[in-house]
């Protein structure tokens, strides 16, 4: 998981918190790619072409934005901390239990997107799917409601099993990001790199080396999108096709059976080519760049008196 720890530190290191929310608010840089890949992952008959045509009719460059404020703010500056800490905890619990740390890293990793996705993700991208995929009654002239009144409307309907609609799949996503994906496929390009440099276990690596690392990282994290369509389709405000065979009540495995049967293999891999570019970007900044700042958060006169 990359959390690091000062000699004989046997609490949380709130700085690395710090760096996680500021460094997850950097990644919502990437949000035209978000819209991009939610956009065909919700009209799974939409190619790149048309998907960037309908994302642009919906205000030119402001389409490609929707769902950044605040839903992608506020789950942005609140993830980052939620993983971090749950990570941490878990791996020195795991530590008491005399559990390797390659074994405790995994567990935390899981645990922290399992976190990450019952604490703050449920809502926030479900409410950030819902801006992008509902209908904006441009054409018809109809002024649309505020993303606050979808929000309330939707609480109102269907409380917060409503705002909350796909959580499952979100920590099945965030799970397997991060314990299974991302940041693992990261650290392992990185021990290559070192071993084909001859370089020693912990020895630093070039800023172009750590970059690579991470781009190798992100664009293999991206194996779980089936599950990443799932999520997006539990979440979808997008019109359904009447008469069709949409499960009224959705969970992630009917889900996956419907899109299966409606779409084959090639609809659950829809969106992934701008998810692998948001990828990239999202581990580059979480890995790569968000090490520099612990060491220079680390090095700061606060942190070495």
């Amino acid at each position: 998981m990359g959390v690091t720890k000062e000699p004989g530190q046997k609490g949380v290191n709130w700085s690395n918190i710090a760096v996680g929310g500021i460094m997850n608010m950097v990644t919502t840089l990437g949000q035209p790619l978000e819209v991009i890949k939610t956009q065909m992952a919700a009209n799974r008959s939409q190619s790149m072409v048309q998907a960037l045509r309908t994302v642009w009719s919906r205000g030119g460059v402001v389409g490609f934005y929707q769902g950044l404020i605040p839903w992608a703010w506020i789950e942005a500056s609140t993830k980052g901390a939620v993983l971090l800490f749950t990570a941490a905890e878990v791996e020195k619990a795991s530590a008491s239990f005399g559990i390797s740390q390659a074994t405790g890293g995994l567990l935390g990793g899981i645990s922290g997107g399992v976190a990450q996705a019952y604490a703050t993700m449920g809502f926030t991208t479900c409410m950030k799917t819902a801006e992008i995929t509902r209908s904006k009654q441009a054409a018809s002239g109809i002024k649309p409601p505020s993303t606050w009144v979808v929000f309330a409307d939707i609480y109102r309907k269907e409380g917060l099993a409503g705002v909350n609609k796909g959580v499952n799949a979100v920590a099945v996503r965030q799970a397997t990001n991060w314990g299974l994906g991302t940041m693992g496929f990261a650290r392992l390009a990185e021990d290559g790199i070192r071993s084909y440099k001859g370089k020693k276990e912990g020895e630093a690596l070039t800023a172009v080396d750590k970059i690579a690392s991470s781009a190798l990282g992100g664009a293999l994290g991206t194996w779980n999108q089936p599950i990443e369509v799932v999520r997006v389709e539990m979440q979808s405000m997008a019109k359904q096709v009447p008469g069709g065979n949409r499960p009224a009540k959705l969970t992630v495995f009917n889900t996956l059976g419907y899109i299966y049967r409606e779409n084959g293999i090639k609809g659950l891999y829809r969106g992934v080519t701008p998810r692998i570019g948001l990828g990239i970007w999202q581990t580059i900044c979480m890995v790569s760049f968000a090490d520099y700042v612990k060491e220079w958060v680390k090095g700061s006169p606060a942190n070495t008196k």
